[in-house]
């Protein structure tokens, strides 16, 4: 089943410097058109965010248009991803990273890589 994005509910924020890298590596000549959005079970803490670029929209998301690109949010990880901000951040060295600011998470491991609600 396919979901409409109420603009009134914010299920995700993503960042001006977030969108041009999503939007970098969505030009690089394939067939993708966004940006799918989840989790998975994976780390010390049991989760972890699955970014994945997709050709078509996933069966059971809900699409989010931010900054003219299309994310698609698993239906699934929904309460576990609501109110999620994505950004993309320079840290030491000149290296960036993506960063997830989640209001539901209630633990992230050492690393950074898993989380817990």
């Amino acid at each position: 089943m396919v979901e409409v994005f109420d603009p009134n509910n914010s299920i995700l924020e993503v960042t001006q410097a977030a969108a041009k890298h999503f939007e970098k590596h969505l030009a690089k000549g394939s067939a993708n058109i966004g940006i799918y959005v989840g989790t998975k079970i994976m780390g010390c803490s049991g989760l972890a965010y699955d970014i994945d670029f997709v050709a078509k929209q996933p069966d059971n998301t809900t699409e989010v248009d931010q900054h003219g690109l299309r994310f698609f949010v698993s239906n699934k990880s929904m309460d576990f991803l609501n109110g999620l901000k994505i950004d993309y951040v320079k840290h030491d060295f000149g290296l960036y990273k993506l960063e997830y600011t989640n209001p539901n998470e209630s633990a992230r491991c050492g690393c950074g890589e898993s989380f817990t609600v």
